[in-house]
Parts: structure tokens; sequence; C-alpha cells
């Protein structure tokens, strides 16, 4: 699995897609996708978008003592994805805020969104585990990625 170029600005914001595969292990005793992976190919999809934006997680720990963390999930389970589908996770920042940024995420299959979330990240310091403000540098390039820079 790997990031696709990112489409043209949707709304005024930056679209990134992540082609996701559906395998065996991805399913339920149902046959379908358990719902927990949805949560799982999102974290995936807002990893590519980190890394195409030219941070990697380890290196922000390691050089920054930086950690990205999940605070909340809104989750909307529309339909049922199954082995073998295609899906295209399409991961937008939706607000970037003084110490977290939220992201709107969709799973999309045949056109047709079957998953939606939104999903803020909180920025901590790994020493403490408390709340630290995005690093400047970090922070103007999700600025970047952002139609408008709004500071909650």
């Amino acid at each position: 699995m790997h990031a696709s170029t990112p489409p043209a600005p949707v709304e005024g914001k930056k679209l990134f897609s992540l082609p996701v595969r559906v395998y065996y292990e991805d399913t339920d005793a149902g046959g379908v996708v358990y719902y927990a992976n949805y949560l799982k190919f999102c974290e995936r999809a807002r990893t590519e978008v980190l890394r195409e934006a030219g941070f990697e997680q380890n290196r922000l720990l390691a050089e920054q003592d930086i950690l990205f963390v999940v605070r909340t999930v809104q989750a909307d389970y529309l339909r049922s994805a199954a082995l073998d589908d295609l899906l295209d996770v399409r991961t937008t920042i939706a607000r970037l805020g003084h110490a977290s940024l939220s992201f709107a995420q969709q799973i999309c299959c045949g056109g047709t969104t079957i998953f939606a979330a939104n999903i803020t990240i909180a920025c901590i310091r790994a020493s403490t585990k408390r709340p630290t403000p995005i690093p400047p540098a970090v922070r103007a390039l999700f600025a970047t990625l952002v139609e408008t820079d709004e500071r909650h």
C-alpha cells in the first residue's frame, strides 16, 4: 500500500488518497471489514500524509521528543466493505490548532463513501506525555496543507 499522487485541491483543501485492498485478515466472521479496521486504514492514511509532507514520526520522536496521539474520533459507518474490495482512503487536514490538528477522512468504495470520520490529533511531549505546541517548522508545513490556519 502506498500513497497515490494527491489529486487537485478539493473545496480549497488538499486531498490525499491512499488505496487499500481488503484482505481476508481485515474481515470478520460475517465476511465484511471488521469495524475497527476502518480506523486502522485511516491511521495509515494520516501517516502517509505526514510522510508525504516530509515527516517521519520516528524522527520527530527521536529528534524533538514529539508524538501525535488521537484525542477524539467521530465516525459514521455508512456501508460495509468486503474481501477484495479496493478502498480509497481520502484525507484532508480540516483544522490546524496550536497543539492539535483535525483530519476529515472518508473511505470510499467504487466512488461511494462507506465510512466518514473526523479525527483530532494532539501533539504531546513523549517524555512527559503532556500536550505541547506543534513545533514551528512542523506547524508551518501543516499550514501549507490547509486552506486556512485556524488557531484554537
